[in-house]
C-alpha cells in the first residue's frame, strides 16, 4: 500500500528554520517522484519543490533566494524539505504527495498524499 507521511512541522520564530521529513512506504523513491505542497486557507494548494525518480532531478516553482531545499535518502526512503529563514507568509499546511513518473506541479498530477503538517511562523 502506497503511503506517505509527513512530520516536522511547528511553531517557529520569524528567520528560524525547520526540516520536513516525509516517510513513504509500500513503494521505492527510484520510481515515485515526490513533491512538497502548501496550502493556506482560502487559497489552493501550491508546489513548493519536487524531487524526481531515478537521477533525483529536483525541480523548484519558484525560483531565488531563501527558497526551500528539498533532498533524499534512498536507505529511509525518505525525503526532507530543510526550510530557512522563515517568515510568516511560510505559514501554511505542508503537504508530501507522490506519484510514479516525472515531478509535475499540478496537485492534481499525484495520486498519493499525506495528512499535511502544520508550519506556524510566529513571533
Amino acid at each position: 500500500q502506497v503511503q506517505v507521511v509527513e512530520s516536522g512541522g511547528g511553531l517557529v520564530q520569524p528567520g528560524g528554520s525547520l526540516r520536513l521529513s516525509c516517510a513513504a512506504s509500500g513503494f521505492t523513491l527510484d520510481h515515485y517522484a515526490i513533491a512538497w505542497f502548501r496550502q493556506v486557507p482560502g487559497k489552493e494548494r501550491e508546489a513548493v519543490a519536487c524531487i524526481g525518480t531515478n537521477d533525483g532531478a529536483i525541480y523548484y516553482p519558484n525560483s531565488g533566494k531563501g527558497r526551500p531545499t528539498i533532498s533524499r535518502d534512498m536507505n529511509l526512503n525518505t525525503v526532507y524539505l530543510q526550510m530557512n529563514s522563515l517568515n510568516p507568509e511560510d505559514t501554511a499546511v505542508y503537504y508530501c504527495a507522490t506519484r510514479r513518473g516525472w515531478c509535475q506541479i499540478l496537485p492534481s498530477a499525484y495520486d498519493y498524499w499525506g495528512q499535511g503538517t502544520q508550519v506556524t511562523v510566529s513571533s
